[in-house]
């Protein structure tokens, strides 16, 4: 399989990159991470957040931009996108309590599609991250499979968070296997630094390497057992001993 490259989802190191954000991606890059995946770009502004990312060598992966700011400032979110470069604009949240039924999933597919068909005329492409609550189970499928088949998949890919749906109680190697080259985007998480926790990343990246659609690995950390710069450390090294980094 092609060498996919490694970015860290800066959520992880938050409270240092609301410090400093300019000292904190000097550190991710130092540890070995190719690129970001923006969630906010702490004390910075955007043109400031990008001169930091350039003067050290990370590439911004993509960008997580909430429903809210999508329905309400799309303008903000493709300029942004230009500004630093990447093609991947990601929504990562939806409220469980709307996963009623396979139509309601559905329709917030229909908005997402039109969501991503308007970013397309950019360049840019939409993925939707999940949690737990995306592996509910209506009509025997899960709410985030109802959501992506009322979507073209030009218009709207997965990030797959493997924890999550792990949470919710579904194989993330199943799902990547069952919506192949939809997903473009992976979201590397365990329960604490990666290899620590529940999720079988033997059967992750077997999958992975079946699919061969994937263009980032992200490493994204929640819970910590260590300061957050030093597990997101942590998680690099685990990954370079499974060769994948």
């Amino acid at each position: 399989m092609k060498n996919v490259p490694v970015a860290l989802q800066l959520y992880s190191v938050r409270q240092d990159t609301g410090v400093d954000f300019a000292r904190t991606v000097a550190e991710v890059a130092k540890i070995g991470y190719r690129g970001v995946e923006l969630a906010g770009t702490g004390n910075l502004d955007a043109p400031k957040a990008k001169a930091a990312l350039d003067s050290v060598g990370l590439e911004v992966a993509g960008m997580h931009a909430g429903i809210e700011t999508l329905r309400q400032n799309f303008n903000q979110v493709v300029g942004d996108a230009l500004l630093f470069g990447t093609r991947h604009v990601i929504c990562p949240w939806w409220p469980p309590e709307h996963y009623l039924s396979p139509a309601a999933a559905q329709r917030i597919g229909e908005e997402l599609n039109g969501i991503g068909a308007a970013l397309r005329a950019f360049g840019l492409r939409l993925s939707f991250h999940n949690h737990a609550g995306e592996f509910k189970l209506l009509e025997g499928r899960p709410a985030f499979s109802w959501m992506l088949s009322a979507a073209e998949p030009r218009n709207l890919s997965a990030e797959l968070d493997v924890y999550w749906a792990h949470v919710g109680g579904y194989s993330p190697a199943r799902f990547l296997r069952d919506q192949g080259e939809r997903v473009r985007l992976v979201h590397l998480k365990d329960e604490k630094e990666l290899g620590l926790g529940p999720v079988n990343f033997a059967e992750v990246f077997t999958a992975l390497e079946l699919i061969r659609s994937v263009e980032w690995y992200v490493v994204e950390q929640e819970q910590y057992n260590h300061a957050p710069l030093e597990s997101v450390r942590r998680c690099f090294d685990q990954l370079r001993g499974w060769g994948k980094a």
